[in-house]
């Protein structure tokens, strides 16, 4: 590969994850003011994350055999394409339906990019793999911590978060630019055929850290998504709407900081404790962080940057127990990205439905439920030796 493309796939590998961080992040604060624009029931922001997330599943179950079948640019095209039509889309919805049809679209997008992304780092990078992984990781830490400041500067200065999708949209296109000259050899993606699906899903040891995963993921979704409204909720003296969501902003944004901290020393972590007692430590610390800052969410809210940190390495941590569970690793990280979309959904279904019928408060509330349920699978989570098939 020539210098000139070798450019090219840093700019494409560290935007992309840059964006997609900034995207995740940032879905709950966006919906809080959906839902005063376009008049949103709990409910239905509920429906909006799980479609989301099954806009991500759906991605991620097929990018793997079309990358196999028509090459990674071709998912890359696709996957940005897609990201940019739905940020366009949503940008100028104005009514329930035509943003939930746009939000699904961008769910198709970041799930094909993230696991076209994924497949470009072993591809092109192979003795530096490692190194590549963990510095692309800092890239969606960033944009996990950036771009809540910027949507917040952004409402300071009373400009619409529609602004902030369509600018979005400009970055993404520039990507398909950028695509459109590069030359990439037809590489394989990752395996994912049923056969393979139907063997890991019979492998009890394996569906135990799927399990997990699953809860993992639908904690850190109700987090994220729902936080920004029911911070905004509540009756604090002398606090203004705007003053709740600048506050909610930026603790967003204080998660993502010790969150991409953790995610940096989580090697070092696992390498001191132990794989499995890291996951059974940091999801008793993700319970115990989370309900002390829920019980001090009036006097000192800055308490839920723990609750990142102590999220921090869980996913890589199971992700790395389970892929050794198995020769058949392609489909294991499958696998593990469809119980990230099954668990985002999840957690939208449950914790919108809640919301709406007890309050935002109860529904929040729901995330110490998914901590607790992950918390006691941590427990019989079994690591496995490198050789385990």
């Amino acid at each position: 590969m020539t210098n000139a493309q070798k450019w090219k796939v840093f700019f494409l590998l560290f935007t992309t994850m840059f964006l997609l961080g900034g995207i995740q992040n940032t879905k709950g604060i966006i919906l809080e003011q959906v839902h005063h624009d376009i008049g949103l029931t709990m409910s239905q922001i509920g429906t909006l994350i799980s479609t989301f997330q099954y806009g991500f599943l759906i991605a991620s179950l097929l990018t793997g055999y079309f990358t196999d079948k028509k090459g990674l640019r071709f998912m890359m095209f696709i996957g940005a394409s897609c990201m940019a039509i739905g940020l366009v889309g949503t940008s100028m919805a104005f009514t329930v339906m035509l943003f939930l049809g746009f939000y699904l679209v961008i769910g198709l997008g970041i799930g094909s990019m993230l696991v076209s992304i994924v497949t470009v780092i072993p591809t092109f990078y192979k003795e530096r793999a490692g190194m590549m992984f963990n510095v692309a990781n800092a890239m969606f830490g960033v944009g996990m911590i950036v771009t809540p400041l910027v949507l917040n500067m952004m409402f300071s200065h009373n400009i619409s978060w529609r602004i902030f999708y369509i600018a979005v949209a400009v970055i993404v296109a520039l990507i398909l630019l950028v695509l459109t000259t590069l030359r990439l050899e037809k590489s394989g993606g990752m395996d994912m055929n049923v056969k393979d699906f139907m063997q890991l899903l019979t492998n009890p040891r394996l569906m135990l850290v799927i399990a997990y995963l699953l809860f993992y993921v639908a904690a850190e979704v109700a987090f994220l998504n729902f936080f920004p409204i029911f911070y905004s909720s509540l009756d604090i003296a002398n606090a203004t709407v705007a003053e709740k969501t600048a506050t909610g902003a930026y603790v967003i944004a204080s998660f993502a900081v010790l969150f991409t901290i953790g995610r940096f020393i989580g090697g070092f972590i696992n390498m001191r404790l132990g794989e499995r007692n890291t996951l059974i430590l940091f999801s008793a610390l993700s319970l115990i962080t989370l309900i002390i800052s829920r019980m001090m969410v009036y006097e000192w809210i800055y308490a839920f940057m723990a609750f990142g940190f102590a999220m921090s390495v869980l996913f890589p941590t199971a992700s790395a127990i389970g892929t050794r569970m198995t020769d058949k690793s392609g489909s294991m990280l499958g696998l593990i990205y469809v119980a990230s979309g099954l668990g985002g959904a999840f957690a939208g279904w449950l914790v919108g439905m809640l919301s709406d019928t007890y309050g935002i408060a109860f529904g929040f509330n729901t995330l110490i439920g998914f901590v607790c349920v992950f918390l006691v699978l941590s427990w019989f989570v079994r690591e496995a030796p490198n050789t385990a098939k």
